[in-house]
């Protein structure tokens, strides 16, 4: 079925809408050595919300503060019909300790500093940005649901935190009456499934919507980087998003023989590498929308086509079969034919929910 970006979808287990693709803000601003000036980031953010789309994801830190203020100045006159997300406990000042983490004095200065840099009195949604085990729950969660109250944050969500203390918090959450996790931000592509060990499972039973970013692997995916680049080391600390990705070892020969198969797929198809990474995200039921971060409104342009992207069995069956990853234990040993045969024998069991 073809996609638009105003075929809205529920957030988790809320009634908020949002596009199937996410808008990603982190290009807003180039303090990093790559993304997009002020006059191109405007170009991007009005293509996406002429075309219907409403989903934008930033962070407190994302190009050292540019792109929440960018980002706050483009939405001033239409700021009620988006939904704007961001994220906190990346360190803000360094040499400040209590300047980052997932602590009530990090969590109240910077959704107070998110609110001035994007011209708001409340966000849309809150990510807790990279897990803090040096914060007790009950305190992340208690700050969380006091902003909820107060009406500066609407809604919650997980991002880089393990499977097992989301579904705990979601727990507690639950059983106190504060306000529940709807979204979990993740890594997941074609290069990065492991997600579906845990991550991805606990979402849809607890109740969070995926969000993925980088959803095409930094770039990798799209073609853009050969066997040469395995061995290259020209770029590895000159502030270009290749030397990001070469610092996150990104760049490998597994990674590089999934994005040819994308590639022959693609080409079946008579669409773009990014268009059909980014599609096939989209297949997977507990996603709701990845998040596209474009440099160039050519470049956002061509993303936006995945949304009209249909595969076939076969496809997806070759995207998978290069993709695929171990599920590791307990997941592969419960999933194997000795387990099914001394649990279920021959009976036949509907599990459709």
């Amino acid at each position: 079925m073809t996609l638009t970006l105003d075929t809205y979808r529920l957030l988790g287990r809320s009634g908020l809408r949002v596009s199937p693709l996410a808008l990603g803000a982190a290009t807003f601003g180039t303090e990093w050595g790559w993304g997009a000036e002020r006059d191109d980031a405007r170009k991007l953010f009005d293509t996406y919300v002429e075309r219907g789309g409403n989903f934008i994801d930033t962070a407190n830190t994302y190009t050292d503060g540019s792109s929440e203020r960018l980002l706050g100045e483009f939405a001033r006159g239409r700021r009620e019909s988006l939904v704007l997300a961001t994220k906190y406990t990346t360190l803000r000042r360094p040499g400040d300790p209590n300047s980052g983490g997932a602590h009530r004095k990090s969590l109240l200065a910077s959704v107070e500093a998110s609110l001035r840099h994007l011209g708001t009195d409340y966000l849309d949604l809150l990510y807790l940005h990279v897990w803090d085990s040096t914060t007790p729950v009950e305190e992340i969660l208690r700050g969380m649901d006091d902003l909820v109250r107060q009406g500066k944050v609407l809604y919650l969500g997980m991002s880089n935190v393990p499977a097992w203390q989301v579904s705990r918090m979601q727990a507690i959450a639950d059983l106190r009456g504060w306000a529940p996790l709807v979204a979990l931000q993740i890594e997941y592509n074609l290069a990065e499934r492991t997600g579906e060990r845990d991550l991805i499972p606990m979402a849809r039973e607890m109740g969070l919507g995926v969000v993925p970013y980088s959803p095409l692997a930094g770039g990798v995916l799209t073609g853009k980087y050969s066997r040469d680049d395995l061995a290259a080391t020209h770029f590895a600390a000159d502030g270009t998003r290749k030397s990001f990705n070469s610092g996150l070892g990104t760049v490998t020969a597994r990674n590089l023989d999934i994005a040819e198969v994308l590639r022959e797929v693609a080409a079946d198809l008579g669409r773009t590498p990014a268009q059909v990474g980014l599609a096939w995200t989209l297949q997977n039921p507990a996603v709701t929308a990845p998040i596209v971060g474009a440099r160039t409104p050519a470049q956002l342009a061509d993303n936006l086509g995945a949304l009209e992207v249909g595969f076939t069995a076969a496809q997806l069956a070759r995207l998978d079969e290069v993709s695929a990853i171990d599920l590791g234990y307990p997941h592969a040993m419960l999933a194997g034919d000795h387990i099914r045969t001394v649990t279920q024998g021959d009976l036949t069991i509907d599990t459709r929910r």
